[in-house]
């Protein structure tokens, strides 16, 4: 029979080869925390964007906008009716895409997804809804019936439009001033490079 102390020294053995082992282990249980992705992470309304000429021209264009929808669809009877669905259609359109680009604005969502062009797109959107808002609110005038609906839908257009074009001009200015900017980064970016590549070929030895 084995005395205590064998017993004891056979299991402080096993104890320091389990530790040997576990050390020299590549399967080591790792102790570092695992940080979750916080996708939704620094979203904040910003009230500096809401305060700027951008911010309160997109807030009045979706009112506006609003407005003009609810008053053409008050409208019970119409003949003819392309006007009528026209204009419609582009003050629900206007509204539901300013409004998405507004909401995205306001809390910093396009930051999150920094390759895409936000500057162009504002300007697609402030150009187009300028031109098709102008042109349904002429046919609109047009083709009405001189009615309370119609005529409010009329004012309303042509104000929205005003609002837009105004929203355009800063809109192209914003993305000139942007293009221009990118450009003189990317010419001294390229005059740099040149500098070095040359100073390479100055301090390169002659090849005897």
């Amino acid at each position: 029979m084995r005395t205590t102390e064998e017993t004891e020294g056979f299991d402080g053995e096993a104890s320091n080869t389990s530790m040997i082992s576990g050390a020299s282990s590549p399967y080591q249980p790792t102790t570092e925390p695992v940080h979750s992705r916080n996708v939704l992470g620094g979203i904040r309304c910003d009230m500096e964007y809401l305060k700027s000429y951008f911010g309160i021209l997109k807030a009045v264009e979706v009112v506006l906008s609003l407005i003009g929808f609810i008053c053409i669809e008050t409208i019970m009877m119409c003949s003819p009716c392309g006007g009528v669905y026209f204009f419609e259609f582009v003050s629900c359109s206007a509204f539901v895409v300013t409004g998405v680009l507004l909401f995205i604005f306001s809390l910093n969502l396009h930051t999150k997804v920094p390759h895409v062009n936000w500057s162009l797109t504002d300007l697609v959107n402030t150009a187009a809804s300028t031109f098709f808002f102008f042109l349904s609110s002429l046919v609109l005038a047009c083709i009405n019936h001189n009615t309370g609906a119609e005529i409010a839908a009329l004012i309303f257009g042509f104000l929205v439009t005003c609002v837009y074009g105004v929203n355009t001009y800063l809109a192209v200015r914003r993305w000139r001033r942007g293009n221009g900017c990118q450009g003189a980064a990317q010419t001294s970016e390229y005059i740099r490079a040149r500098t070095a590549s040359r100073g390479e070929m100055e301090a390169r030895p002659e090849l005897g």
